[in-house]
């Protein structure tokens, strides 16, 4: 079965960089997809049904935090695993994160190494 992957970032050179970062996937038969705000990943989230979410939390139109909530609480997708990225790393902003549904929280700037592994270990679950 194919799996997908959803990269959701308001800024183009970071949805590049993750790509960059998880395009060795790409030959393991995952189909990454990208959205460039919060109501565009959940209208592919719905379409698509993909297995990983990185979500950018500070977006226009739709924050990530709106996202997961409305995916996990809302939608009751709760077989995808969403991955909150965000520049605030706070422990309050880690919780609300969690409350809202996130699996995980990663803090920008993430570690290409780090966001690989958890991406092989999340799509091989």
């Amino acid at each position: 079965m194919e799996q997908k992957l959803l990269i959701v970032d308001d800024e183009s050179h970071i949805r590049m960089l993750i790509e960059q970062t998880l395009e060795d996937l790409e030959d393991e038969g995952v189909e990454l997809l990208f959205a460039e705000n919060g109501e565009q990943a959940l209208e592919l989230i719905q379409k698509e049904k993909p297995n990983l979410v990185f979500l950018d939390v500070m977006m226009p139109k739709m924050n990530g935090m709106e996202v997961c909530y409305k995916v996990k609480k809302e939608l009751k997708l709760s077989d995808i695993y969403i991955i909150l990225l965000t520049a605030k790393g706070q422990e309050v902003d880690r919780q609300k994160g969690l409350e809202m549904g996130a699996d995980r929280y990663m803090t920008k700037p993430f570690d290409p190494d780090e966001m690989l592994s958890i991406a092989e270990e999340v799509l091989k679950r």
